[in-house]
């Protein structure tokens, strides 16, 4: 059987740029980052029953499932969410027109993104590169719904009107075991971990109280919100950022009770 490499670590660092390059700015500006690792021994990767429809195409792949992304040697968690929920100001480079589209893709009966964030003034195109027909349910809060059946080979454009005060799931009725996970946002203060789990968030306002948002499919807390430490109520904590400053959570540890 053939797997698949899916993208799980999708970093925004300038005006909704999806890039790996991190600028920090001076003069007003400060940068955060950190790790989350799991506490105790990484969950064994399991994959998707897959039987029933377009048996064909769909049993002939192992599907992982995504829902909790433990790296067995770094113990880093993927796919968590960090953003700032609200800032006064953002930095110069965000307010750049974001033009270029975010493609959405599935093949070989699975999302390749499982975590994506986007900036609400970016178009997002929907694909089937399966030769089978897909449709994607994406219902997000105070929008438009959606749920298209695409062909194979199809593709779709979308835009949302509003951001999402978290990551509004996508799925495929067809294939119900298809599951995953769009955050529109007005800014791009919003990082998802990569596979060792870190992440960063550059060109943060400094001198002023933020609360950040942490999220993880499988948090225990309301909407979500992943209470990695005692305080963080609702996956939220507060910092006020020095000029200049590259604050370092550190590592991060995260029970296996902070998940569903």
């Amino acid at each position: 059987m053939k797997t698949i490499e899916r993208g799980m670590a999708i970093l925004i660092a300038g005006c909704c740029l999806l890039t790996s390059e991190v600028v920090l700015a001076a003069d007003g500006w400060a940068m955060l980052k950190g790790r989350f690792v799991y506490d105790g021994t990484p969950p064994a990767v399991k994959y998707l029953a897959t039987a029933g429809k377009d048996t064909e195409v769909c049993d002939k792949h192992k599907i992982p499932d995504e829902s909790l992304v433990v790296d067995s040697t770094s113990k880093g968690v993927a796919n968590i969410v960090v953003f700032a929920r609200k800032t006064s100001r953002v930095h110069d480079s965000q307010n750049k027109p974001a033009t270029d589209p975010v493609v959405f893709d599935q093949k070989e009966c699975a999302f390749l993104s499982h975590v994506l964030p986007m900036c609400v003034d970016q178009t997002l195109i929907v694909k089937n590169s399966d030769p089978i027909g897909h449709n994607t349910n994406i219902s997000p809060v105070g929008d438009v719904s959606i749920n298209p059946l695409l062909p194979g080979g199809g593709e779709l454009k979308l835009k949302f009107n509003r951001q999402q005060a978290v990551p509004i799931p996508v799925t495929c009725n067809i294939h119900p075991w298809m599951k995953a996970y769009i955050l529109p946002r007005d800014d791009s203060y919003v990082a998802v971990t990569g596979k060792d789990g870190t992440f960063e968030i550059a060109n943060l306002p400094a001198g002023e109280d933020i609360e950040f948002q942490v999220w993880h499919e499988k948090g225990a807390a309301a909407g979500r919100g992943l209470e990695a430490k005692k305080d963080w109520k609702r996956g939220r904590f507060k910092l006020k950022l020095k000029d200049g400053e590259s604050k370092d959570l550190g590592t991060i540890s995260v029970g296996k009770r902070a998940f569903n």
